[in-house]
Formats: structure tokens, C-alpha cells, sequence
């Protein structure tokens, strides 16, 4: 994996604010606001990892807003960063009845984050593609699926609408991750502000 310098920025502040969490967690386990700082920066890291770890890291971050919601039941930043976690969780799986189960979820996240906080435009958003979710889901399966068929029988004469169809591949798989790493992004931005941490010096 390639590593821009934007990347490796928010990978040393997801880290920085994963271990501050940990520390903090060590002299007071009740503090969801912590919490949920924690599940938003293992969410940021398994961006970083192999589909396997980042499966775990995922499973990890969601025990800790789950842990941060038994605390503060209705707190919307904790509950919008679930139902990213969820979502994440369900862009990572192929098995498309288990892919449904986190979607309903990540929408009942959403919901209740923005019942408890109605003029919030992000969290609305979450619940807006929340919606369109599943069906990207499958989209994105079936382009899989045409990489690996058309990877498995390579013909001259389809080279280019094969070109074409990877591109077409690849752009939904960024739409897909680009909405879901710029809303686990703002969680740790904003959890790496809330804790005074400075930000990367500017280039």
C-alpha cells in the first residue's frame, strides 16, 4: 500500500490518540467521551491493515462504543461513529445477507444520532447513504466479481472495455471508501482537537 503524506499524518494521529485513549481508559473506564475518541481512531487505523486485521480492528473499536453507549446511552457523536463502524463492517464482507444485518444497523445508529442532534448535516448525510448502502454493496460485489472473470480469460479484443470496466471498478470502490475514510476522519480529527493534541505541522 502506497502511503501518501496526508496519509501517514492520520495514521500517527489515529495511533497518538489510540494509545492517549488507552492511558486514559487505565485511570477512568467510565469516561465515554474517551471511549468513543478510542473506537473513532481503531476505525482510522484499519484503513491501514489487511481485510483480516482491520476486520478485528473494527470488532475492537465497535466493543468500545458499545462500552462508551452502555455509559451515555445518547450520546450522537458515539452513536455516528457506530454507525460508521457498522457500515465499515459491512463494506468488508461479500456475504451479502451478513452485509444487510450491519447495514440495518448502521441505519438505526444513524437514526438515533440524528434524532439526538436534528440539525447536525453530517450525521443526516450518514443516514442518507446509509440508505443508498446496500445497493452500492452489491454493486460493488458484482465489479469484483467481473475483475476476477474477466483476470481469469484475457481476450485482445475486450482489452479495452475490460480497461474500462476495472476503471468503473475501481471508481465506485473509491466512492465507496472515499465516503466512509472521510467520515472516520472527522471522528479523529475532532477527537484528536477535543484531546489538545496539535495538529501535523503544515507543509
Amino acid at each position: 500500500m502506497d502511503f501518501s503524506q496526508s496519509d501517514f499524518d492520520r495514521l500517527l494521529v489515529a495511533e497518538h490518540t489510540r494509545k492517549t485513549s488507552e492511558l486514559n481508559y487505565a485511570k477512568d473506564p467510565l469516561d465515554a467521551e474517551n471511549l468513543t475518541k478510542w473506537g473513532g481512531a481503531l476505525l482510522e487505523l484499519a484503513q491501514f491493515q489487511t481485510v483480516s486485521d482491520a476486520k478485528k480492528m473494527i470488532n475492537d473499536a465497535i466493543s468500545k462504543l458499545d462500552e462508551a453507549l452502555m455509559i451515555s446511552p445518547s450520546k450522537h457523536e458515539t452513536l455516528w461513529c457506530m454507525g460508521n463502524a457498522h457500515s465499515t463492517s459491512a463494506f468488508m464482507t461479500t456475504n451479502l445477507d451478513e452485509a444487510k444485518v450491519s447495514f440495518d444497523k448502521a441505519a438505526q445508529f444513524f437514526q438515533r444520532a440524528v434524532d439526538a442532534d436534528p440539525g447536525n448535516e453530517l450525521y443526516q448525510k450518514s443516514l442518507e447513504v446509509a440508505a443508498k448502502a446496500p445497493e452500492l454493496h452489491m454493486e460493488f460485489q458484482k465489479a469484483a466479481a467481473g475483475q476476477q472473470t474477466m483476470a481469469g480469460s484475457p481476450s485482445s479484443s475486450s482489452t479495452a472495455n475490460a480497461g474500462k470496466k476495472k476503471k468503473k471498478s475501481s471508481d465506485l470502490k473509491y466512492d465507496i471508501f472515499g465516503w466512509i475514510i472521510l467520515a472516520v476522519g472527522i471522528v479523529a480529527w475532532v477527537g484528536m482537537a477535543k484531546s489538545n493534541v496539535p495538529p501535523p505541522p503544515p507543509r
